[in-house]
């Protein structure tokens, strides 16, 4: 399931929410959804997040990809500004 296409101003947001443990379960679950979507969690792991099975461990994986993914991204943009 990739869909590679990332809303990254709003990973960055449900990123910052989840880390700082102001998300809501709803916010903490659209962050894993997009994660997932994009291929970057595997269906295995989406599935032990849902059935909250080892979460606190998930959820911290999931924060150090979406930063890696915000940083090659914004390495991405400042690369492009020539």
């Amino acid at each position: 399931m990739k869909n590679n296409i990332i809303d990254y101003k709003r990973l960055s947001y449900l990123g910052d929410k989840v880390k700082a443990g102001t998300a809501t379960k709803a916010e903490k679950d659209e962050f894993m959804l997009m994660l997932y979507k994009s291929g970057k969690i595997t269906a295995q792991q989406y599935k032990d997040y849902q059935a909250n099975r080892n979460v606190d461990n998930l959820i911290n994986t999931a924060l150090s990809i979406g930063a890696i993914l915000l940083m090659g991204y914004l390495l991405k943009e400042l690369l492009s500004e020539k």
